[in-house]
C-alpha cells in the first residue's frame, strides 16, 4: 500500500497533465507482453515490430515488470506537455540520477553502456524512435481521449473536490481522511507537500495504476483514462431508424459520442471535412442533442441525456 498523505498546501496543488512519453513506454511494454489487455489487442496487430525498430537497449529496460526508470517519462508540465519537450528533459537528466534508477531496474541491463550519460542518450534517440513509429500516427486520437478524461475530472473535482474526482479513479485508489491509498504491492508513505500531486491518465496504463514517489520527481499518480475499452473498436454504425429520423451523418455522429471528442478527432475518425462535421455538431448541440465544454484551446462534445435517451430508443441499439 502506497500512502499519499495530503498536507494543506498539497491538498490546494492537485492538478492533472498528459504524458506522450508514458504512452510511448506503456506501448513497447505492451508489444513486449509485460503490460497487456485484450482491449489493445487491434492497435498490437497493426503497429510495427520492435525488432524492425532497432531498439534493444530500451526494450531490456522496458521488460521489466516493476520497474522501469522515472527519467524515461519525466512528469510533464501539464495538459499541453509534447513529446519534444519531454526528450528534451529525459537528455538533460543528470547521469547520477540515470545510474540510480537503471540500477533500481529488475532487469539484465549488461547489454546498455557503462556510462550513465552515454546510456542515457541511446535510450533518448530509441525512445524518440519508438514515438514517430508507435504513437504519433494516432497521437491525435489518444490525445483526444485524454483530454475528454481531464475535462471529466477537472469538473468532478470542482463539483465535489478531491474526494468526488477519486471516488471513480480506479477501484485501487481512494481516499481515507487526508490520504489518498494506492493498494498496490509497495508499502511506502509520502507527504504531498507544496509541490502537490499531479494526476495523469494514460491509455496504455489500463486496467493498472502506478505511483511516482521516487526523488526528485513531481509526485504522480497514473491512472487508466476513461473510454479505453472502446477506442481501437470499429466505427459504431448507428440504428437505421435514427439515421432515417436525423440523417446518417448526425446519427453516426451522435453513436460516436459515447466518449466526448473534438471535431478534429472526429473529422478523422469518420473521414469527413472538419467544416462539415462541425456543421452538423452546432445542428445537433442546437437541437439539444449535444453540449460542449472547452479544455483550454479544445471544444469537447458529448451527448446530453437527451441525446442518449434519443440513441437508446431504437429496438437496434
Amino acid at each position: 500500500m502506497i500512502e499519499l498523505a495530503m498536507t494543506a498546501a498539497g491538498s490546494q496543488r492537485v492538478r492533472f497533465a498528459i504524458s506522450p512519453l508514458e504512452e510511448a513506454l506503456g506501448a513497447v511494454q505492451t508489444l513486449l507482453g509485460v503490460r497487456g489487455h485484450p482491449v489493445h489487442l487491434p492497435w498490437v496487430s497493426g503497429a510495427p515490430a520492435l525488432d524492425d525498430l532497432g531498439v534493444p537497449e530500451l526494450a531490456a529496460v522496458l521488460s521489466a515488470r516493476h520497474y522501469i526508470t522515472e527519467f524515461l517519462s519525466p512528469p510533464p508540465g501539464g495538459p499541453e506537455t509534447t513529446a519534444a519537450a519531454q526528450l528534451d528533459a529525459v537528455r538533460a537528466t543528470p547521469p547520477g540520477q540515470v545510474a540510480l534508477e537503471l540500477a533500481m531496474v529488475d532487469a539484465d541491463l549488461s547489454g546498455l553502456p557503462d556510462d550513465p550519460a552515454t546510456t542515457r542518450d541511446l535510450l533518448a534517440d530509441q525512445l524518440e524512435t519508438v514515438w514517430n513509429a508507435l504513437l504519433a500516427p494516432t497521437w491525435p486520437t489518444l490525445r483526444e481521449l485524454l483530454t475528454a478524461d481531464l475535462a471529466h475530472r477537472t469538473r468532478l473535482l470542482g463539483e465535489g473536490g478531491l474526494a468526488k474526482a477519486l471516488a471513480e479513479l480506479h477501484p485501487q485508489v481512494r481516499l481515507a481522511g487526508t490520504s489518498i491509498l494506492v493498494d498496490v504491492q509497495a508499502r511506502e508513505r509520502l507527504d504531498i507537500d507544496t509541490r502537490g500531486l499531479l494526476l495523469v491518465p494514460a491509455v496504455f496504463a489500463w486496467p493498472n495504476v502506478g505511483v511516482v514517489t521516487v526523488p526528485p520527481w513531481q509526485p504522480t499518480l497514473l491512472y487508466p483514462a476513461r473510454g479505453v475499452a472502446s477506442l481501437w473498436a470499429s466505427r459504431t454504425e448507428p440504428p437505421e431508424p435514427l439515421v432515417g429520423l436525423i440523417g446518417r451523418t448526425r446519427a453516426l455522429l451522435l453513436a460516436c459520442l459515447d466518449q466526448p471528442s473534438a471535431t478534429v478527432c472526429l473529422a478523422q475518425q469518420l473521414r469527413l471535412a472538419p467544416a462539415t462535421v462541425s456543421a452538423h455538431l452546432t445542428t445537433l448541440r442546437a437541437a439539444g442533442l449535444l453540449a460542449s465544454d472547452r479544455s483550454r484551446h479544445r471544444v469537447l462534445y458529448r451527448r446530453t441525456s437527451l441525446g442518449d435517451a434519443l440513441l437508446q430508443a431504437s429496438p437496434l441499439r
